[in-house]
């Protein structure tokens, strides 16, 4: 290869690591922010709370709002009694991939 060829070489090399680099940077997670994989994962996670709170008959599924960030899912809304909120509560921590339950759910 000439000189001409290498240089163009080195300066495609150098231009696809930067785009390599800033692509993965923009998947990383931060304290306050989930990275691509994470979002996907909580996002799974607040489904199958959400299915499985559904096919609870006793639990009035609509009243109940989950969030779920880094595997820590949040419940909240308003229920009719403590019995709701502790059985809201198990279902959740049965779903795999949960770490932990944050309740603020709130009687009626």
């Amino acid at each position: 290869m000439n000189h001409y060829h290498m240089n163009y070489y080195n300066r495609f090399a150098a231009f696809f690591l930067a785009v390599l680099v800033a692509s993965l940077l923009g998947c990383a997670s931060t304290a306050t922010q989930e990275g691509t994989g994470e979002y996907l994962d909580s996002t799974v996670i607040t489904t199958k709370v959400k299915a499985a709170i559904f096919n609870e008959p006793t639990l009035k599924s609509l009243e109940i709002k989950v969030d779920t960030f880094k595997g820590v899912v949040q419940l909240s809304g308003f229920v009719n009694s403590q019995d709701d909120i502790d059985k809201a509560v198990k279902i959740t921590q049965q779903i795999e991939g949960v770490k932990s339950v944050k309740n603020d759910m709130q009687l009626k």
